[in-house]
């Protein structure tokens, strides 16, 4: 074979490799944005999710839900003020 040939083929070989290198690239590159986008809505989702529970728990904590609660579920009263007891450290 003639050595022009060979380096021909040579050449033609790094071109069709390295084009193939392109398209697999690109081909990465799309599929990681895609995951990208789908992690972002993900994400969204979590920190949605985070605020509704903080102020849930910022309801359940707060002290007339509690007292309400207690009355209703549990039947209990605020004692008077006749049966409290004040107990000090000596």
């Amino acid at each position: 074979m003639n050595a022009r040939l060979i380096v021909l083929i040579i050449a033609l070989a790094a071109v069709i490799c390295s084009a193939l290198g392109v398209v697999y690239t690109r081909h990465e590159s799309r599929r990681a944005s895609v995951q990208l986008g789908l992690l972002e809505d993900e994400r969204d989702e979590y920190i949605a999710e985070w605020s509704r529970l903080q102020l849930e728990q910022a309801w359940l904590a707060d002290a007339s839900h509690i007292e309400s609660k207690a009355r209703e579920q549990l039947g209990m009263q605020t004692p008077e003020e006749s049966v409290i007891l004040v107990v000090e450290k000596p």
